[in-house]
């Protein structure tokens, strides 16, 4: 499920709220019972490697010498 962070701008403390998608534009109380928050923009982070897909990248050719593989004279 969704995690959304909302901003209180009576007290000032941020929490996070989760709920389903159909609901992300719904206001959320402060946990401190204040009303005037306002739902705050967050970045997301996918981290790892994705397997056996045909839209990865490939691998990066080896490289040796001192011009990137080519023959130096």
């Amino acid at each position: 499920m969704p995690r959304y962070d909302f901003r209180c701008r009576t007290c000032g403390s941020t929490f996070e709220v989760d709920r389903p998608m159909s609901r992300a534009s719904e206001p959320a109380s402060c946990p401190a019972g204040h009303d005037d928050t306002v739902k705050l923009l967050s970045t997301v982070a996918f981290i790892g490697r994705s397997t056996g897909s045909a839209r990865s990248a490939p691998p990066p050719a080896p490289s040796g010498g001192c011009c990137g593989g080519g023959c130096c004279g």
